[in-house]
């Protein structure tokens, strides 16, 4: 990831922490998971995707992230987030 690429993530998760309701553009809850989250990140002709889940009313864990190439997003990497999930619930308790 170049700077540019970095201040922008840094920037979309900025408006995430910060915005009392946050465009779809850039955060929104996939379907048919387990109530798996999705940060977009757009930069030129690379797409940036960090998955997670929301613990609690103001914690956002991120889990997963990976380059997107295709309109969808790949079952293997919502699978990949959905583990992380279950491991973090079960080692908090």
């Amino acid at each position: 990831m170049s700077s540019k690429q970095a201040q922008k993530t840094a920037w979309v998760f900025s408006l995430i922490e910060e915005l009392p309701k946050v465009p779809t553009k850039y955060f929104k809850k996939l379907v048919n998971t387990d109530d798996i989250w999705e940060v977009r990140i757009n930069f030129s002709n690379n797409i940036f995707r960090f998955l997670g889940f929301i613990d609690g009313a103001e914690l956002i864990i991120l889990n997963h992230a990976f380059q997107k190439k295709s309109q969808k997003t790949p079952r293997k990497e919502i699978k990949i987030a959905e583990d992380g999930k279950k491991e973090y619930l079960l080692r908090r308790g």
